[in-house]
């Protein structure tokens, strides 16, 4: 709770910033701030509190998800300040955005009552309505934030009348009582009715499969940085949330629940890296790609409560591999009205140290040892083994040798071709984004190669 109050608080400062005219040390005060509250965070790792009845309860599962979300942000952050140059009248509101997405973010993990959930999810939606068409004189963007807000609305709408049909069902929106009345008492038809109508919309926000269609457009016409938040803060905390509602409310669902998420996963990698093989668009290719980790994350249903230490280091690598991906993505096409992966070429030779950023973290997504996204997807299929889930598994290996394909096909674009023009030789990387690549490659290798650096949070 105090680490909610204290992103919430840190909001506030930004813009309070902002009116006594104090522009440029609010991104260095989100950092510092964000720092702060990662360390409060990580130092608190094992406390379990509930606070105003039960609304927010924190445990080791909130904490170290929490303090991904912090890391993540504090690395988007960092990349606001030449990203926003032309705007930076205005980067008060980005980034009060950004940390009020945050606390979005953190509520949804930290959620002790369904009521804490909508307003956790929405406080997330309404700030990426926001961000999606932050580029106001971009077409792209502004049809982004309406495809956004109009299917995300509708996804609310859906988990609302989820929670509706639960609570008429239970009589209480208090998870732990619902799930202490579902493990011990027969609940009425509505009750599964709703839960699945609170799941479908969560399988909306990770973009699965058919809940898919919204995001590659979106993916393409937003902002790049909201894109690069939409892609591994958010994709990863709805795959968070979605794990805790499951493990709190699949009690008493019908035995063939664990075959649809089963075929829903496998559609969802299959489909997505399928899709990824077409893309020339290199936004694109990311938001399918990201529809296919997605499908892998979706493994950790069928191990509810197990498996939570090996979704967290899956979730853990993909979302540094996507914020170095992005932060490469962004600064090869800036000043250019496309994200064509021609852009990409001979990359190697003229920036080599994007080149490797890339390589690094397209390398990790594809599961290529010794990075991390590796040993993400092993743990994964090791889960799924020991529960008998076999074709799960064959699936996901078929899918990584898929997904190897295009990823290989980017890299050996930026190292073996020559740039089409001079406009790649002339890109100047600010540090800032220098630094965010090499610490999200870092990450990437380090936990790669001590994966109990992470597994070792949840013992």
């Amino acid at each position: 709770m105090n680490t909610l109050i204290a992103v919430g608080v840190l909001a506030v400062i930004v813009l309070l910033a902002e009116i006594i005219n104090l522009r440029k040390l609010i991104i260095p005060l989100t950092i510092v701030g964000l720092l702060g509250i990662l360390g409060y965070t990580l130092c608190n790792i094992d406390v379990v509190e509930a606070h105003y009845n039960n609304m927010i309860v924190t445990t080791k599962f909130s904490s170290t998800f929490s303090s991904l979300f912090i890391a993540l942000t504090i690395l988007l952050v960092a990349l606001s300040k030449d990203f926003y140059q032309t705007q930076f009248s205005k980067i008060s509101d980005y980034i009060s955005l950004k940390l009020f997405l945050l606390m979005g973010a953190i509520s949804m993990v930290s959620f002790g009552n369904m009521a804490m959930f909508f307003v956790g999810l929405e406080i997330l939606s309404i700030t990426l309505y926001i961000l999606c068409g932050s580029d106001r004189t971009n077409i792209k963007s502004n049809e982004s934030a309406m495809k956004y807000f109009l299917l995300g609305s509708f996804a609310s709408g859906v988990v609302l009348f989820g929670i509706a049909l639960i609570y008429g069902a239970t009589g209480s929106f208090d998870l732990a009582q619902i799930t202490q009345l579902t493990t011990s008492n027969p609940m009425p038809v509505w009750y599964a009715l709703g839960v699945t109508l609170v799941i479908i919309g969560m399988l909306f926000k990770i973009a699965a499969v058919p809940f898919h269609f919204w995001a590659p457009d979106v993916y393409q016409g937003a902002p790049n940085l909201t894109t690069a938040m939409m892609s591994t803060l958010v994709k990863v905390t709805a795959v968070a949330t979605l794990y805790k509602v499951s493990i709190n409310l699949l009690h008493q669902m019908p035995s063939h629940y664990t075959t649809a998420i089963v075929v829903i996963a496998i559609l969802t990698m299959t489909v997505g890296n399928v899709m990824a093989l077409r893309q020339d668009n290199m936004k694109r290719l990311l938001a399918y790609s990201g529809i296919s980790h997605a499908g892998f994350m979706m493994m950790a249903l069928t191990a509810l409560g197990s498996a939570t230490p090996n979704l967290f280091y899956y979730a853990t690598s993909y979302a540094f591999a996507g914020i170095a991906a992005f932060t490469v993505l962004t600064i090869v096409t800036k000043g250019k009205d496309n994200e064509h992966i021609n852009n990409f070429k001979g990359l190697g030779k003229s920036n080599p140290l994007l080149a490797v950023i890339l390589a690094v973290a397209l390398l990790s997504m594809g599961g290529i040892p010794i990075f991390a996204g590796f040993f993400g997807k092993f743990f994964l299929f090791t889960e799924a083994v020991k529960n008998g889930f076999i074709i799960l598994v064959i699936f996901g290996v078929i899918n990584s040798f898929i997904s190897i394909y295009y990823y290989l096909k980017i890299i050996i674009l930026m190292f073996t071709k020559q740039e089409e023009d001079e406009a790649t030789t002339a890109i100047q990387v600010p540090l800032s984004y220098k630094i965010v690549g090499l610490v999200s490659i870092t990450a990437i290798i380090v936990f790669g190669l001590c994966p109990s650096l992470l597994l070792g949070l949840f013992n």
